[in-house]
C-alpha cells in the first residue's frame, strides 16, 4: 500500500513546530515529555506525517509559548480561495520558514538581532547580497557608503 504524502497545510505546522521549539533551544524528547509523547511523534508532527489535532495544538503553543495563530502564519494556499492565515496578508515564502528550521539560519536570525546598530545591520545585508550576486532591491542599499 502506497504511502500518502503529507497535506501541505499539516508540513508547514510542523514546521512551525521545529522553528519555535529550536528558537526555545528544546529538544524534541524534552516537547515530548512536556505531552506524555516520545519524541518519535514529535518528530512526525514537525513532519506533518502526523496531524495534530486542535487540542494538542493548543497545548502545543502554550509550552512553546506563542498563540496558535503562530503555526499558521505564511501557510500555503490551497488554491480553493480560502485564506490560511485569516488576516488577508500575503504569506511568507517558504524559503523563510526553511532558512529559521536550520540551526545555521537560526543562529545567524539570533546573532543579527543582537546587532544594536541599525546601519550596521543593513551594511551587514548589502555584504552577504552582494557576496551572494543578488542586487540591492531596497531604497536605501549602499547609503552611507
Amino acid at each position: 500500500m502506497a504511502k500518502k504524502a503529507p497535506n501541505p497545510i499539516d508540513r508547514h505546522v510542523g514546521s512551525r513546530v521545529r522553528m519555535r521549539r529550536m528558537m526555545l533551544g528544546m529538544s524534541q524528547e524534552k516537547l515530548g515529555d512536556a505531552l506524555s509523547l516520545t519524541f518519535q511523534q514529535v518528530q512526525k508532527y514537525e513532519k506533518g506525517t502526523n496531524r495534530i489535532g486542535a487540542s494538542r495544538l493548543q497545548q502545543i503553543a502554550h509550552i512553546l509559548q506563542v498563540p496558535v495563530a503562530f503555526f499558521f502564519e505564511g501557510a500555503p494556499d490551497l488554491g480553493d480561495g480560502t485564506p490560511t492565515n485569516g488576516l488577508g496578508e500575503a504569506p511568507s515564502p517558504a524559503y523563510i520558514s526553511d532558512f529559521l528550521a536550520t540551526s545555521d539560519g537560526l543562529a545567524l536570525t539570533k546573532a543579527f538581532m543582537r546587532i544594536q546598530d541599525a546601519k550596521l545591520r543593513r551594511r551587514i545585508v548589502d555584504l552577504v547580497e552582494h557576496i551572494a550576486g543578488e542586487p540591492v532591491e531596497n531604497g536605501n542599499g549602499g547609503a552611507g557608503h
